[in-house]
């Protein structure tokens, strides 16, 4: 596999200069340049089937997807993830998984069928759900990697993500009805997912202050995922998640925010939680450029997918006209390598710093 796909010693003095320009958007946030990613698509890649079912496919996918950003020479660093999905923690507290046709694993059930019953809510092991098995394959990856790509971490949500799944839709009742038993379930989720996160950072970095997620490098240890912040109020969130938030946060050294809901004004609670990093939300949802205008001075903000090669917002900023906020990731899909170049090119020389 180390012989798979090279990373030539050009390449190499490539990214050594990428992770650098990455550490300037936290370092030097008023004179850093933005980065950009640029997206094209990767034919017969396995089913989601056949990657689960051996580390060696999945890995093998994962660097064919490495292929075209080589080729372009955008500002995607050289990462692989082990895929087993979004329910990876509820999964450790005892939800079944199953896997949907040609999709990554979800959770099939949820295991607190009473609010009362988190009081017997065990910690899981290290090693519980599918850990056992991330952990096989994330040391048979270590040793199968080409040099110069690394392991970036397993999804592992959110503190109140994961106690939706664990609790399911039931959990929004428990606001009102059993506001205790709510506050120990989102606790004992937190505090485990700060020992995994540990466990796993060890595994795949010797970096205490940067990690690698979603194609760039981050200052922190993790990203967890808010996604469904749009189901509650922004009071709620703010008394009761907001708090764990930021104590995963402090416990494994800071790290980034994933959004992908409606409601705008969570957004404001999320860029006052301590040792927030980065954040992105879906660029159709919230606009990319007031969303730049908001964003705390070194709070690295990015767009979730990708902006369409003739859409508006590519437009916008061929004209010229980028955001003020220099500490920005863009990403963008092209429908081809060729026509992928062209757009990073003309994306570079349009910015106006």
């Amino acid at each position: 596999m180390k012989n798979y796909l090279q990373i030539t010693d050009v390449q190499r003095d490539f990214f050594e200069n990428l992770y650098h320009r990455y550490h300037e958007l936290y370092l030097s946030p008023e004179t850093c340049r933005p980065m950009i990613i640029v997206n094209t698509p990767v034919f017969n890649l396995p089913t989601w089937e056949e990657r689960l079912a051996d580390p060696e496919v999945m890995l093998r996918s994962e660097l064919d997807s490495l292929r075209p950003h080589l080729a372009l020479g955008d500002d995607r660093v050289p990462t692989v993830r082990v895929q087993f999905g979004t329910a990876q923690i509820a999964a450790a507290f005892g939800c079944e998984m199953y896997i949907p046709p040609n999709n990554l694993p979800a959770a099939q059930n949820h295991v607190l069928t009473h609010a009362e019953d988190v009081y017997q809510l065990a910690e899981p092991a290290l090693n519980a759900g599918w850990y056992g098995k991330l952990f096989e394959w994330t040391k048979m990856w270590l040793e199968l990697l080409p040099d110069g790509v690394h392991i970036q971490h397993p999804d592992i949500q959110s503190p109140f993500n994961s106690a939706h799944l664990i609790r399911g839709n039931d959990i929004f009742t428990d606001f009102f009805e059993n506001p205790n038993e709510l506050k120990i379930l989102l606790d004992r989720v937190t505090d485990f997912m700060i020992k995994i996160t540990r466990r796993t950072k060890a595994m795949i970095s010797s970096d205490s202050e940067w990690f690698f997620d979603w194609g760039a490098l981050w200052k922190g240890a993790a990203r967890i995922s808010n996604c469904t912040m749009h189901m509650i109020s922004p009071q709620f969130y703010h008394d009761f998640v907001f708090q764990r938030d930021a104590h995963f946060f402090e416990a494994v050294g800071g790290g980034r925010m994933h959004y992908c809901g409606t409601a705008d004004e969570v957004i404001d609670y999320f860029f006052k939680v301590p040792n927030i990093s980065g954040l992105d939300v879906e660029y159709f949802l919230h606009d990319f450029w007031q969303l730049a205008q908001r964003a705390p001075r070194q709070t690295v903000i990015m767009p979730t997918g990708a902006f369409g090669e003739n859409s508006p917002e590519v437009r916008r900023l061929l004209a010229g006209d980028w955001p003020s906020k220099r500490n920005i990731i863009i990403t963008v899909n092209a429908s081809s390598i060729e026509t992928g170049r062209d757009l990073l090119k003309k994306l570079r020389q349009s910015m106006p710093y």
